[in-house]
């Protein structure tokens, strides 16, 4: 018996009402990956645009350990005190086994999800590269239109290779732990480079020496990683478990929010995001047109064979196939 599909135009009006099982539902809807579902995803995401856009977004990584949960719990909490509506999308990893997935940011912050000024959405990160889900940008809209002043995206924490969250966020944090041997070295182009603040977290008890360290070495270390005409990453050390600083990370953001609002770089970094989501959509869309191909199916099943057995190099063998299929 097939699914009922959902009236798009009553989901539309619950999530612009801010009703928050709604709100999940249109999230189900649109990291859904059957045909027909995304029809109807397409079709509500053109509903909810225009009432979304407006929020701030934040994305926050670090490596495991750093305690990541802690501090978005606190400072969730902290922006809710302060009057704000926050969202908070969870990217979790899947097993490149099973597929699945843990899912368990809501008892990593009970606080946090029982607040009623506050949403947390985990997502599998699926097969999704970069820290982010295929569809973290398309939930953000949805949360946005639901009246969600600020959304923070949590990203799956893996290590320095998680860049995507740059491309979909206007204030970037990386997380540091202090003491890990890396204060210096870790400054790598990449991850590093792309953050906008950078904040060491645990300062306090033993760790609080190491922390207060740690931030001088990266502030001195920033300094050769900046263009002589561009901002200055920052960095600061905070506690999150004992909620300290956590009001220094806002107004630093704050600060430079409105900076780039009034010097048009805000409105610029997002049209370059939303050109850069077009172009993935684009090459997904590609990908999966291909492997939907049945004699691309058929050529690639021969090809693996030919790669696998050293007869072909893997270069020479996609450019057969992806002939074969322009072909076609």
């Amino acid at each position: 018996m097939p699914s009922r599909r959902p009236d798009i135009s009553n989901l539309a009006d619950a999530v612009l009402r801010g009703e928050r099982a709604a709100l999940a539902r249109a999230i189900t809807l649109v990291e859904s990956t059957r045909a027909d579902h995304r029809d109807d995803a397409e079709r509500l995401l053109a509903r909810l645009l225009p009432r979304a856009g407006n929020a701030t977004r934040v994305g926050i990584s670090g490596a495991p350990g750093v305690g990541k949960s802690t501090f978005i719990e606190a400072f969730g909490l902290m922006l809710i005190g302060a009057g704000h509506r926050v969202a908070v999308l969870a990217v979790d990893p899947s097993s490149k086994r099973a597929g699945g997935s843990i899912l368990g940011d809501k008892t990593r912050m009970p606080r946090l999800s029982q607040a009623e000024a506050a949403f947390i959405r985990p997502s599998p990160a699926g097969k999704s590269l970069g820290g982010v889900a295929r569809r973290t940008r398309e939930a953000m809209i949805v949360a946005e239109a639901a009246g969600f002043d600020i959304v923070i995206v949590e990203t799956v924490g893996v290590g320095q290779s998680e860049t995507s969250v740059a491309d979909m966020v206007d204030f970037f944090l990386l997380l540091i732990a202090p003491g890990g041997g890396d204060e210096l070295q870790g400054i790598k182009k990449g991850i590093v480079e792309l953050a906008d603040l950078i904040v060491v977290n645990k300062d306090d008890g033993d760790l609080a020496a190491a922390a207060k360290r740690a931030v001088a070495d990266y502030r001195h270390a920033l300094r050769l990683l900046v263009p002589a005409d561009g901002d200055a990453v920052e960095a600061l050390s905070v506690s999150a478990l004992e909620e300290r600083g956590l009001d220094r990370v806002w107004q630093t953001a704050t600060r430079r929010l409105d900076a780039a609002r009034s010097s048009g770089a805000f409105a610029a970094r997002r049209a370059r995001q939303a050109q850069a989501a077009l172009w993935r959509e684009i090459g997904d869309g590609l990908i999966e047109l291909f492997r939907d191909d049945e004699a691309a199916a058929r050529a690639l099943k021969a090809l693996e064979a030919k790669v696998a057995a050293g007869k072909v190099t893997p270069s020479a063998a996609a450019q057969q196939a992806l002939e074969a299929f322009t072909r076609r």
